[in-house]
């Protein structure tokens, strides 16, 4: 948070920890500067928690630097006097195509933790996605403002643990179900494992599961999901989570066309025998680089899974956007919105919900501006043709 500190400029002030803004050189201007303010204030663990990955972090570096690759192909003689950056997700209206993802433990980052981001979610009209692994129960985060928010979910050995937390969250009112599938394990972090990461206990989980798991080789994340994470979870699962809910259900790790192809027949198989609409949504995303290592980027393989997709449901993005020209780029390739998530953890580490409504904030006006400046009046204006990426660069000099 900011206050005014006797015989001081503007300090943030976290956890004891007080840097002062004439540090910088002015406010951050962009993500990335919220990213060295962030470092600044939080605890070296827990800012190696947020920012870092699995194994060498290729994938995680990739994740930005592809986007670097794709060259935007503006269009000219345009009214773009008025841009509409508004949208859809499952029916719900939000303001841009930027919705928070679901990120672990924000009370690492701010006291106040998930409460907060909701909070700027609702302020800025977008989603929140709240994290299974969240410091705020779902019903705090539920009856602290009138955001729009969607639960995710991993499953455990012990199903009923999903099921409880499902209905809970359905009780309170959440629009719909993001089911990660890309963690039968958890990802090598190895900066978690030298710094020994120890995590609070979840309080969605209290009174549901009670381990106390040995880290003494290793963080007690690594530990803990090893004794929990249930590496059983396959297509055939989708069928009983829709069993157990009325929430639409959105796969959240997809990387590859063979896959999509596997979800879409999962999905007719469902909806012929229980008569119901199948799975509503792909979210193409590998966990923030923090799973498998020397995966494609992101952006690299959207592209594929709309293909795959062909329309039947919307597609989402997950990985590496920290600018508005991003998120044109992924539109570009064919998803209905974005998700971000350090970026979000940056924000609230360094000034709370002010911070993640600059983080958004931001990151509509740098998509406001490329529409305009690219030839856009309306999100459904971006196509295709309006970006390159190096093969067609290359192809197009043969």
């Amino acid at each position: 948070m900011l206050r005014r500190c006797s015989g001081y400029p503007v300090c943030v002030i976290f956890k004891g920890f007080q840097l002062s803004l004439d540090k910088m050189v002015g406010e951050p201007v962009n993500v990335n500067e919220f990213q060295e303010l962030a470092r600044e204030v939080l605890p070296k663990m827990y800012y190696d928690f947020y920012a870092g990955g699995a194994e060498d972090q290729y994938t995680l570096k990739e994740n930005v630097e592809a986007f670097h690759r794709i060259m935007i192909r503006p269009r000219i003689l345009v009214d773009v006097s008025r841009i509409d950056m508004s949208t859809t997700v499952l029916g719900n209206k939000i303001s841009a195509p930027i919705l928070i993802a679901p990120t672990a433990l924000h009370k690492l980052a701010h006291p106040e933790g998930e409460v907060a981001t909701a909070r700027a979610a609702a302020a800025c009209k977008t989603i929140m996605v709240l994290s299974f692994t969240s410091s705020c129960t779902v019903e705090e985060v539920a009856s602290g403002c009138n955001a729009v928010r969607f639960f995710q979910l991993y499953v455990y050995k012990k199903r009923d643990i999903a099921a409880v937390l499902v209905q809970r969250a359905e009780r309170n009112g959440y629009k719909a179900l993001v089911l990660t599938v890309d963690t039968p394990r958890l990802g090598r972090r190895e900066a978690d494992i030298k710094n020994k990461m120890v995590a609070p206990r979840l309080k969605n989980l209290e009174g549901l599961l009670s381990i106390e798991a040995d880290s003494d080789n290793g963080s007690n994340l690594e530990a803990y999901a090893k004794e929990t994470m249930d590496a059983s979870l396959c297509w055939k699962d989708i069928e009983w989570l829709k069993s157990i809910t009325n929430m639409p259900i959105l796969i959240k790790g997809v990387l590859t066309g063979e896959d999509v192809s596997l979800t879409l027949d999962v999905i007719l198989f469902a909806a012929i025998k229980a008569a119901e609409v199948g799975v509503a949504g792909i979210m193409v995303s590998n966990h923030g680089a923090r799973q498998l290592d020397y995966t494609d980027a992101t952006i690299n393989v959207l592209e594929e899974v709309v293909q795959a997709v062909g329309g039947r449901v919307p597609v989402f993005f997950d990985g590496g956007v920290r600018r508005g020209t991003d998120i044109f780029k992924a539109l570009a390739h064919g998803a209905q919105a974005v998700l971000i998530g350090r970026p979000v953890i940056f924000g609230l580490a360094a000034k709370g919900e002010y911070g993640v409504r600059q983080i958004i904030q931001m990151l509509k006006d740098e998509l406001e501006l490329t529409m305009a400046l690219s030839g856009c009046p309306s999100v459904k204006d971006i196509t295709r043709r309006h970006v390159r990426t190096v093969h067609e660069r290359l192809h197009a000099m043969l």
